[in-house]
C-alpha cells in the first residue's frame, strides 16, 4: 500500500484535489495538507511519518518543507509537480495535470 501525501500552500485547492483524485486508485491511500500558517489542514510531522511518498506542488513548497520539517524527512521521497496556484478545486485542467504528473509515479 502506497501512502501518498500531497502538499500545497493553503490546502484549499491543489492538494485537496489531488487527495480526492487519487483516493480511488487501487493500492493508494491519500492525505493532504498545507504549509501556510492559515492552511485549512496545516502539515504535521505525523502526516510526514505516515507517508511513503510526498508530493509538493511547487519548488518553494519543497524548500519550505525542508526548512520546517527537515528532521522528519529522513528517507522520504519528495517529488515536486511544478503545478502553479492557477486552478480551482477539482477543475478539469488541474485533474488532468495531476493525473499526468503524479500518476506516472503512482502506476
Amino acid at each position: 500500500m502506497e501512502r501518498v501525501l500531497f502538499i500545497c500552500s493553503q490546502n484549499r485547492l491543489r492538494s485537496p484535489t489531488a487527495e480526492q483524485v487519487f483516493s480511488t486508485w487501487p493500492g493508494i491511500e491519500t492525505d493532504s495538507a498545507g504549509l501556510g500558517n492559515d492552511a485549512d489542514v496545516p502539515l504535521s510531522s505525523e502526516q510526514i511519518a505516515w507517508a511513503t511518498m510526498i508530493f509538493v506542488m511547487e519548488k518553494r513548497h519543497r524548500n519550505l518543507l525542508s526548512k520546517k520539517f527537515r528532521q522528519h524527512l529522513n528517507g522520504k521521497r519528495v517529488i515536486c509537480l511544478d503545478i502553479p496556484d492557477d486552478y480551482d478545486y477539482m477543475q478539469p485542467e488541474l485533474v488532468r495535470l495531476l493525473q499526468a504528473k503524479a500518476g506516472s509515479f503512482l502506476r
